[in-house]
């Protein structure tokens, strides 16, 4: 009876210190787990890439002005035929040449006043103006530049001087967006996994990230805040910095 008894209380005894051996260690670990939620490490992330434009769009912009309509017009005409002759001799097709439409402003007076030796005078103007352009794209864009400089040579030599601008095309921001926001992540985390270890620590799970504004730097574009912006106006960089709270174990 007395050995039973022994055996119950041995039982009990060793129950409970296995009982409050577990709830120590819950407690513990919810301590822990507890603490552990207040030790995060804050790091950004900076990413950057290159955009390569796809093609230049390539136009030529002429004006006439004049009291005569007609004239105007023949002079619009002649020229239009001359600058197309030009381009398909240096190798353009004529079918991929655009010849947009003639935009005609009529001021329907010849004279307007203005401010001459401090006092209002009417000064002659022409009526009419008529302006034209012509555009091309090329592919080419690394020597889109160096092209424009050698046709303004040509058309001067030829009497048919004209503006000419350019309009470089790149791609879709979101066709780069993803492989960018990946590059700030990883460039974060390796921020974070250096602070760890200088703690003598270790990179936990995200707690939370957000994703800075993507900018754009270039000769179209330019922020303070981004790099040196590329010198050629075919390249443009997008920059992003991400932000990412780490837990610390």
């Amino acid at each position: 009876m007395n050995n039973k008894l022994e055996s119950k209380s041995i039982l009990l005894s060793f129950s409970l210190v296995i009982g409050l051996f577990l709830l120590g260690l819950f407690i513990y670990k919810g301590l822990k787990t507890f603490s552990d939620k207040d030790c995060v490490v804050t790091v950004k992330g900076l990413a950057e890439m290159n955009m390569i434009a796809t093609s230049a769009t390539i136009s030529l912009n002429f004006a006439f002005s004049g009291d005569s309509l007609q004239d105007l017009i023949t002079q619009t005409k002649n020229k239009k035929i001359a600058l197309l002759n030009y381009l398909t001799n240096i190798g353009y097709d004529k079918n991929d040449i655009t010849i947009n439409n003639t935009d005609v402003t009529d001021r329907q007076k010849y004279y307007e006043m203005k401010w001459q030796n401090n006092q209002q005078v009417q000064v002659k103007i022409d009526r009419y103006t008529i302006s034209q352009s012509l555009a091309f794209q090329s592919k080419d864009v690394k020597t889109t530049e160096d092209k424009i400089a050698q046709m303004k040579l040509d058309l001067v030599s030829k009497g048919l001087t004209c503006s000419i601008t350019r309009e470089y095309i790149f791609p879709e921001l979101n066709s780069i967006k993803p492989q960018l926001i990946a590059e700030s992540t990883k460039n974060a985390r390796i921020a974070g996994e250096q602070f760890a270890n200088d703690s003598q620590a270790k990179l936990g799970k995200i707690k939370t990230a957000s994703q800075g504004q993507i900018i754009i730097a270039g000769q179209y574009y330019y922020n303070e805040e981004a790099s040196e912006k590329p010198k050629e106006p075919f390249i443009q960089r997008a920059r992003v910095v991400s932000t990412i709270v780490f837990f610390l174990e």
